[in-house]
């Protein structure tokens, strides 16, 4: 079986998002949904919308992102609008709040835990996704990459809810941890069935706190950016992501290893593996 591909450049910049965008060789189909990560009131780390400017552009995207279950800045689409325009997203871009009008079902027959997905009902007006996410650790998946940014990122409020909560989102942050991890990746799952061959992946490791952008009050970054990295697979690309910080001389490495351990945060790579989201064999390819 041919290993998967993931193309790796330690180049840090709006320019080069482009040229790894392109290195994949993948013409997005129709109307091109951008998920990201709009950071929460208060996060100093995560990726600003000037930024994204070429690469929107380069694909004519608009901005995807759904609410979220917890309280803050971002729990109601009046709020999340708000800081949407805040944070200057709305100023560049067209802005989505996927789960506005409600949300949708999408099935999921390998699911391991949950058999169901909600997702913004947006979704569906969509033909393709490009998906732009901030490698760094989290305080419950114990990382952060592509598998959470389309499993939570594009679950509605209450999907989210249903995801941490391992199919009870009564249990949102009670439910038994591995199960939380393995719901991530049957969701993951459902949007690589959604979107088949129209979806790719870039990550983006700098400023690489222990927490998420989730994080009102993120720790600030432990280690040196290493760089911005593409592939097909968010298997593959997360894996990429977790071995570059292993085999990594800085010695801010260790903050965060020990996040990602102390959460088990590797699992969700194991179980996304399982279902077949995609492979942890990859080929990297430096550029």
């Amino acid at each position: 079986m041919e290993k998967s591909k993931v193309y790796f450049s330690k180049e840090i910049s709006k320019e080069n998002l482009v040229k790894m965008y392109d290195c994949l060789n993948v013409k997005l189909p129709g109307k091109i949904a951008v998920k990201v990560h709009s950071g929460e009131d208060g996060n100093q780390n995560y990726l600003k919308p000037e930024f994204m400017k070429d690469i929107i552009e380069h694909v004519n995207g608009t901005i995807v992102e759904c609410n979220t279950a917890y309280e803050g800045a971002r729990n109601t689409t009046e709020k999340h609008k708000e800081l949407m325009k805040k944070h200057k997203w709305s100023e560049f871009y067209d802005v989505d709040i996927m789960d506005s009008d409600g949300e949708m079902e999408l099935s999921i027959p390998e699911g391991k835990v949950i058999k169901v997905n909600y997702v913004g009902e947006h979704l569906k007006n969509y033909d393709s996704m490009l998906v732009i996410s901030h490698f760094k650790g989290h305080p419950m998946g114990g990382f952060g990459g592509a598998l959470k940014n389309i499993s939570i990122g594009v679950a509605s409020s209450h999907g989210k809810a249903y995801i941490h909560g391992a199919g009870n989102p009564e249990n949102i942050w009670t439910a038994d941890h591995n199960a939380f991890l393995e719901a991530m990746a049957d969701a993951d799952k459902s949007i690589m069935n959604y979107f088949k061959d129209n979806i790719v992946f870039i990550n983006i490791m700098c400023n690489m706190s222990v927490d998420c952008d989730c994080c009102a009050k993120a720790e600030d970054p432990c280690m040196k950016d290493i760089g911005i990295l593409a592939s097909t697979d968010p298997v593959a690309l997360d894996q990429a992501c977790i071995d570059l910080v292993y085999n990594s001389k800085d010695p801010g490495r260790n903050h965060l290893i020990e996040r990602i351990e102390s959460r088990n945060g590797i699992h969700t790579i194991e179980a996304a593996n399982e279902i077949g989201v995609g492979s942890r064999e990859y080929e990297l390819n430096e550029l």
